[in-house]
């Protein structure tokens, strides 16, 4: 099985993992427990308003939770990451968390911070979570609040960190490389490794909204960093830069190309893991939207989107001759960030070549002195901005 890495910074080994595929069973699965926010980033493709009736009205119960995660461990689950939107606005998080951990489950949480309270500190504290990942969007006030586009939202972010740190629950923390804070970079680098020596990750590809709302997609592709500006932030950090040129050949196929079938799936998507959205929405990966590949877990079983929903995406196939003589055979697909979630995403097909795309990949080829045969999918060299994609996600 071929392991698409895109934009991670090492080669894991997936040996247990491969297992657990092999076996056709879960290892682990994603619970976006709202769709709620209280930041209101530019950049983000899930957040609606934390005070939207419709979206928390929407949101799985206790019950419901309780449920799916039975199910889950029936098939063989041992991980769950609790995500968001913003987690911390549920009012009953400490019961969805311990629920989870009495179940036996591994726990991770996705939070901003800004909502953390002495009372989360010592869930915390008490019950700790396998990973506690915070994300960072400046290293200034200014440019935090130009992300968030929340006023106060800094000083409850530094504020929630030190209330962590203070109280002994180990944290990691993340970033994104934005057009609104690409300059100050380096400076989240650097307080982000000093807080966090053993970890720390920033993700320079966006995609676009699983709502498919236009604005916010425009919005998306505005905070997007030219191909150009992707090399350079990630040759600057060394450590990324480094696993990708360590993991070069992994990366790039030579001549039998490997994935060169008519199968739009060569992914991990539905390989041991799921995402269950805030209404109950079962998908093989979080971005999986796509018509044809979502079973509603309200009106049936884990068990039949797992057996059933599962197998039939994963055969699902392309017939478009021009996907399959461009991306079904480029060897640099692992430099790229395209798969049928995100293609869809973008464009609203699973099987379309998305040019941004294309184009921070052959830029990343070029910067790890790849120089063998690929397909004319554009080149290295382009415009300084993000060039309009295909066409709008419906």
């Amino acid at each position: 099985m071929t392991k698409y890495v895109g934009d991670s910074t090492e080669i894991q080994d997936f040996s247990l993992w491969n297992k657990m595929e092999d076996a056709r069973k879960v290892f682990s699965f994603d619970l976006e427990v709202t769709a709620r926010c209280n930041n209101d980033c530019a950049h983000c493709y899930i957040n609606l308003p934390a005070d939207h009736r419709a979206a928390k009205e929407k949101e799985l119960t206790l019950d419901e939770i309780a449920r799916i995660a039975d199910e889950a461990i029936e098939l063989g689950a041992l991980w769950v990451l609790i995500s968001g939107g913003e987690p911390l606005l549920r009012v009953d998080f400490a019961e969805v968390y311990l629920l989870l951990k009495r179940k036996g489950l591994l726990v991770s949480v996705f939070t901003n911070a800004t909502l953390i309270k002495p009372e989360h500190v010592e869930l915390f504290r008490k019950y700790p979570p396998r990973d506690l990942e915070v994300s960072v969007y400046g290293a200034t006030k200014e440019t935090y609040e130009r992300v968030t586009r929340r006023p106060g939202s800094w000083e409850a972010f530094r504020r929630g960190v030190s209330l962590l740190e203070d109280g002994g629950v180990r944290v990691r923390l993340k970033a994104m490389a934005l057009r609104s804070n690409v300059h100050e970079l380096p400076a989240m680098s650097k307080f982000c490794r000093a807080h966090t020596k053993d970890y720390y990750r920033f993700d320079p590809l966006l995609h676009c909204r699983f709502d498919g709302d236009k604005t916010r997609n425009a919005e998306i592709r505005a905070e997007r960093l030219s191909p150009e500006e992707i090399v350079a932030v990630e040759r600057a950090d060394a450590e990324r830069f480094g696993a990708l040129e360590k993991g070069c050949g992994d990366l790039i196929f030579e001549g039998d190309c490997g994935p060169a079938c008519d199968h739009l799936f060569h992914c991990g998507a539905g390989n041991g893991s799921f995402s269950v959205g805030y209404d109950g929405t079962f998908r093989l990966c979080s971005s999986l939207w796509a018509p044809g590949t979502t079973y509603d877990l309200r009106n049936g079983t884990l068990k039949e989107a797992w057996e059933q929903l599962v197998p039939r995406v994963r055969d699902m196939r392309s017939r478009d001759p021009a996907f399959l003589e461009t991306c079904r055979t480029c060897p640099i697909i692992n430099l790229c960030l395209w798969c049928p979630a995100h293609a869809h995403l973008e464009c609203g097909a699973m099987d379309r070549r998305v040019d941004y795309f294309c184009r921070v990949a052959h830029a990343r080829a070029a910067a790890l002195g790849y120089t063998g045969g690929m397909p004319g999918h554009g080149s290295a060299a382009g415009p300084a901005d993000p060039p309009s994609l295909d066409r709008d996600a419906s």
